[in-house]
């Protein structure tokens, strides 16, 4: 097992390697839960995830399919390097303290992964934030409310300079919940899954076992994490106080555009965390055997 430190650089590292492939379907997917908001009828601008890949290309280029990515490297390395980072020795605390042993337990396993994915959330919300800002913008087709914004760097400027040092944690809230719902259950989905299939097909540890439980994983962080996205999605992207919080965005968006609304972009969002959840948790195994080597030879050698 690699130290806390050695987790969290692999987690981060990993993550940056996923988000660069996956960043796109994240623009997508965030425009189509803007598009209509607050409003029963609405022409759809974006129709859904190559639909909304290709529009986006050919007015904007691929510097508007990949806005933000800079202020997405920073949040990955944060959110991701938290969530891997202190999984494991939150697990092993809560464990021992528990049980006084280091068994397995699906409820801690659980709690762990929110913990640690809360933590991870609250500490790279500014970055998530100027990130949706960025992804929502565009001078062709906008919905959604529009900021304007050079960069990462000029977005947080001029969210200080506006909002205060308080505005860079607008909607912090619905990002810890978010995240939350979704760590909960990716580590222990991967984990189970990785035993099931290791133990009824005989696959060995591998590269072919990391893919098939992280594509189980990102199935289901799909399913449980949308509704809270969007939430999400919606209370950065605000300007002043359409929404006073989590559940007044909620409400508001079922009342006026229905209840499926909470899921619009699924599939732009599941084209997103499929290969991002294959690629973040194969690399950070991939990864965190590299940590562990060189921990090796420094503490030990």
């Amino acid at each position: 097992m690699s130290t806390t430190l050695g987790s969290f650089l692999a987690g981060g590292f990993a993550a940056c390697g996923a988000v660069t492939v996956t960043h796109g379907f994240e623009t997508v997917k965030t425009r189509l839960q803007l598009q209509g908001e607050l409003s029963a009828n609405t022409k759809r601008v974006y129709t859904g995830v190559f639909q909304g890949v290709s529009v986006i290309l050919r007015n904007e280029g691929l510097k508007g399919l990949m806005a933000g990515l800079g202020a997405a490297y920073c949040y990955q390395t944060m959110l991701n390097g938290c969530r891997l980072g202190f999984y494991e020795p939150i697990r092993t605390t809560v464990t021992t303290l528990v049980h006084n042993d280091n068994r397995q337990s699906l409820l801690i396993n659980v709690f762990s992964g929110a913990s640690s994915g809360v933590l991870g959330a609250a500490v790279g919300s500014p970055f998530f934030l100027v990130k949706t800002r960025l992804q929502s913008y565009s001078p062709f087709l906008p919905v959604g409310t529009q900021h304007k914004y050079k960069n990462a760097v000029d977005g947080f400027k001029k969210i200080h300079s506006t909002e205060g040092f308080k505005g860079l944690y607008r909607g912090v809230g619905a990002a810890m919940v978010r995240t939350g719902f979704g760590s909960s259950v990716q580590l222990p989905t991967y984990f189970f899954a990785k035993r099931r299939i290791e133990r009824y097909t005989g696959v060995k540890d591998g590269v072919g076992l990391h893919l098939a439980s992280s594509a189980v994983s990102g199935f289901v962080v799909c399913c449980v994490m949308h509704p809270p996205d969007t939430v999400m999605s919606r209370m950065y992207n605000q300007s002043g106080n359409l929404y006073s919080g989590i559940f007044d965005c909620l409400k508001k968006t079922i009342q006026t555009e229905g209840v499926l609304a909470i899921y619009k972009g699924y599939f732009a969002h599941l084209a997103r965390i499929l290969p991002h959840t294959i690629l973040t948790l194969t690399l950070a195994e991939q990864t965190n055997k590299w940590v562990r080597s060189i921990e090796h030879k420094i503490f030990l050698d």
